[in-house]
């Protein structure tokens, strides 16, 4: 008896099961709501790109004679004005003047000094206009021989901005024309790094998203030139960070257009992490479809999979 109870419960067991996908997988009636067959359109085609916080222009601080560099006085992040004095050059280990400004501003002093003795004696009858003008040609040439060799030993910001990079230390050899410092100059703006195969399909005005800023910016230019097998693009976003200069951020940028199915999120039901469509069918009944999307602009989804072009969705909220 128990034995014959046994089997008739197994039996049972396939039968429940069945009647359960029967169930799942049952249509219903199509709710009341607003309806939309499904249709491709043009959609921006977003590839991801690595971006860099950085400014319009960026200023180099040269070294304008050989010698050390017996001070610098700025470091990263410190913000300077046009030709503002950072830093000094000496040719003389010990960071004294050097030999070459001493020369000068003693060469400067002379003809200052042999002007005044030709003045006297020109005002006092015994040199000539002629020999005057010599000597006051001689001192401005001396004075601007010492101010040149002395603009040379300073080392000068040659734009507005903050420094992004001096990483030369005092007391380092320097020659003319090595970078001592550079400084952003321009507004802060985010540049792109695209490969070469992509820059083509980049215009002025792409939209671009930033992860982590709300909002859009937009490709203010693409560079012409190609560098490693990548090509940069500036834009211009809002919320930028001036303090964060350098810092990578990774970015979405719209390399023209593909066709897709946009719907808006009223249409997608999300129920435990998944995501279900309410598709009509033929006979007017709605049937749960489970589809995956992505996120698209202006509160719409895009549909990757699940149902296709002339299917009909209801809404349910």
């Amino acid at each position: 008896m128990r034995a014959a109870l046994v089997l008739a419960m197994m039996a049972a067991l396939p039968l429940a099961g069945c009647g359960e996908k029967t169930a799942s997988t049952a249509t219903t009636a199509a709710p009341a709501g607003p309806r939309l067959t499904l249709a491709p359109v043009d959609a921006p085609d977003w590839q991801s790109v690595s971006a860099e916080v950085t400014t319009q222009d960026q200023a180099q601080v040269l070294a304008r004679m050989p010698g050390v560099l017996a001070s610098l006085s700025v470091r990263a992040g410190d913000a300077v004005r046009r030709g503002q004095v950072i830093g000094r050059i000496s040719d003389s280990a010990s960071g004294g003047a050097s030999a070459q400004g001493a020369a000068a501003s003693a060469q400067a002093g002379l003809a200052r000094a042999d002007l005044e003795r030709v003045r006297f004696l020109y005002q006092n009858g015994v040199y000539a206009r002629a020999r005057l003008d010599q000597a006051e040609a001689m001192a401005r040439i001396a004075k601007a021989q010492a101010s040149g060799a002395h603009a040379a030993e300073a080392v000068v910001a040659p734009a507005t901005g903050r420094v992004l990079r001096a990483d030369v230390p005092a007391g380092s050899p320097v020659a003319p024309g090595m970078v001592v410092a550079v400084v952003t100059s321009g507004p802060v703006l985010l540049r792109l790094d695209l490969p070469e195969a992509l820059a083509a399909r980049v215009m002025p005005g792409a939209p671009v998203r930033v992860e982590g800023m709300a909002g859009e910016g937009r490709v203010t230019r693409v560079y012409p030139a190609v560098q490693a097998g990548q090509v940069s693009a500036d834009v211009a976003m809002a919320g930028l960070d001036a303090r964060l200069i350098g810092r990578r951020m990774p970015a979405s940028v719209a390399a023209g257009t593909r066709r897709a199915l946009l719907v808006p999120r009223a249409f997608i039901i999300t129920r435990y992490g998944l995501d279900y469509a309410m598709v009509i069918g033929r006979g007017g009944a709605a049937t749960q479809v489970p589809v995956q999307t992505a996120p698209a602009a202006d509160g719409r989804v895009e549909v990757l999979s699940g149902v296709q072009a002339g299917d009909t969705l209801v809404a349910t909220r």
